[in-house]
């Protein structure tokens, strides 16, 4: 089995690599890549891995960038300390969600559980993997992934719904998340834009930054910008600047262009 470990600590790379020693299987580890940047540059330039472990927080971000800038064809087993992003990271390609410090058992249960949904695509144990879209759907059950479809909101004492179709970006402003739909109206929802983030459609929803996210139909107009920055207007207008900083613009375009 061709593993993929990015992981940022040195002490939980020889940790795990000792791990799967214990675990007594036929494993090769392909690289060891500690930020979001060069796992994206293995990514792009290699053939997938059987199988990729993938910490959370990395060196230079948050790991679940990396399947907005690539196309992720391996199955994941998540390592981390933290259990907060336990939702987010079952939306992606994941098998398993391990907590530090990983056990051996949970270990070898995950990669059991993942040899078993391998099994069911007709592969031996010496045969390496190759899984195509409609068959890695499956196997992640990411066909089941639901986005949200509506949103509860507050105006005034009243308290109403609004349907996905009908919303055009969301805002943070004073530690409160506005909803802007389609036709400008203003309402106060009870998420953060990191939340709405992982709960939207990535086709058609981007955070733009750290305050804003909008629906790829609120994107009136787009100009370049000082230091390589784009910057947008927003229909509804947005009374506030909104930028897209250099670090992200190609993933913007991609997004754009997708």
């Amino acid at each position: 089995m061709k593993i993929l470990i990015i992981e940022d600590e040195p002490f939980a790379q020889k940790e795990l690599q000792r791990l799967l020693k214990m675990a007594k299987g036929k494993f090769e580890i392909l690289a060891m890549i500690d930020t979001v940047e060069d796992s994206v540059a293995w990514l792009s330039e290699n053939a997938p891995p059987d199988l990729i472990f993938l910490d959370i927080q990395l060196a230079d971000g948050i790991s679940f960038d990396i399947f907005r800038r690539v196309e992720v064809k391996a199955p994941v087993i998540f390592t981390t300390a933290y259990d907060q992003y336990a939702v987010q990271a079952f939306q992606l390609n994941s098998i398993d969600y391990l907590l530090k410090p990983i056990k051996i058992n949970e270990l070898t249960r995950a990669i059991s559980k993942y040899e078993g949904l391998r099994k069911q695509f007709g592969k031996s144990d010496s045969e390496s993997v190759n899984i195509s879209k409609n068959q890695l759907e499956g196997l992640l059950n990411l066909g089941k992934t639901e986005y949200k479809s509506r949103f509860v909101a507050r105006v005034g004492d009243q308290i109403k719904y609004v349907p996905i179709e009908e919303l055009a970006y969301f805002y943070a402003e004073d530690n409160v998340v506005f909803l802007i739909n389609k036709a400008g109206n203003r309402y106060i929802i009870d998420y953060s834009i990191e939340e709405l983030d992982s709960l939207l459609d990535p086709k058609y929803f981007f955070r733009l930054n750290r305050s804003v996210l909008a629906h790829i139909c609120a994107i009136h107009k787009v100009y370049k910008y000082l230091n390589s920055r784009l910057k947008l207007e927003l229909k509804p207008e947005l009374k506030k600047e909104v930028l897209i900083s250099r670090a992200k613009v190609a993933e913007f375009m991609g997004w754009m262009d997708r």
